[in-house]
């Protein structure tokens, strides 16, 4: 049988194929691959049509009820790719050196000489101790159903967090930082945060162990033994609900505008990702809870 594979997004013709019924969306990749060397496997996707979803790798020639000799796939070149573990870590690892570059050079920043409070040193631990967990998330927990994305999201991420780090790490370590004007509001900015921070691991841990190691299983998010996890029951994304928790909780605790900024941005970029994210859960499948909301409980 004799396949076209056109270009996604002018419908010209780029190459012809030979291919059978158990040839699949993996062989084609290499076939493609041999006539276009710059191509590797993770920058190529393959559509039956134009409004299509991309095609999964194991995905044979036989599965496709309408295809004959001279039908057409299209192709989208993803452009040049990174590895998610890789975008992540430098996401997380940027941020903790920047909030230090502010903390620790107080002398040749502000030209102070008074040593760090006890509030900018815990402020301190709790932003630079969000990031190490991520990090070690990132190495140790975390499992991608992708395996890269494109490059240039790098650069953009890197930007948003690295940047707001700069901002929120000079103002709170600044000489003439004021903090919270009662002890009670420290206490609730801290016990936000640590309840954020241990919401948010414990996702993160349910998460791993709904995918076994090595495959791509997704299943319907459900809360285990660890009552943190029993926000499931009433989001699709309950570790992002938990991260802005604990951004509220910073904030809080810190007064500093930035960083309440950050929490703001931050949740309505999570939000976005949290309603993409329940809209494929429904979609994919048929008895997902009908109360269960994407992010915030109830609403939305």
């Amino acid at each position: 049988m004799k396949i076209d594979i056109a270009d996604g997004r002018s419908g010209k013709t780029l190459l012809s194929l030979e291919v059978s019924k158990d040839t699949t969306i993996t062989d084609i990749k290499k076939m493609h691959i041999k006539q276009k060397p710059y191509l590797y496997p993770t920058r190529m996707n393959y559509k039956l049509s134009l409004k299509d979803k991309a095609l999964s790798e194991d995905a044979k020639i036989a599965d496709f009820e309408t295809f004959c000799d001279g039908s057409v796939l299209y192709f989208k070149d993803l452009g040049p790719q990174i590895g998610w573990s890789t975008v992540f870590l430098a996401e997380y690892i940027g941020p903790i050196f920047t909030y230090l570059i502010f903390y620790l050079a107080r002398g040749p920043i502000y030209g102070a000489t008074d040593p760090t409070t006890t509030i900018q040193n815990i402020a301190c631990a709790m932003y630079v101790g969000h990031y190490i967990k991520r990090v070690l998330e990132t190495i140790f927990i975390h499992r991608f159903s992708k395996a890269t994305m494109p490059i240039g999201n790098l650069f953009k991420n890197c930007s948003y967090y690295w940047g707001f780090s700069a901002f929120i790490s000079y103002f709170v370590n600044h000489p003439l930082y004021t903090p919270a004007g009662c002890n009670t509001c420290l206490y609730i900015g801290l016990g936000t945060y640590l309840f954020g921070e241990l919401g948010n691991f414990s996702c993160h841990i349910a998460f791993k162990n709904m995918r076994p190691a090595g495959t791509k299983t997704r299943v319907i998010p459900m809360p285990n033994s660890n009552p943190f996890t029993l926000l499931f029951n009433l989001v699709s994304c309950p570790n992002y609900t938990y991260e802005v928790i604990s951004w509220i909780g910073f904030a809080i605790f810190t007064c500093v505008f930035y960083a309440a900024l950050f929490a703001v941005v931050g949740g309505g970029q999570m939000l976005q990702w949290a309603l993409g994210k329940h809209r494929n859960y429904k979609k994919e499948f048929e008895k997902y809870p009908k109360g269960r909301k994407a992010m915030i409980p109830f609403i939305m």
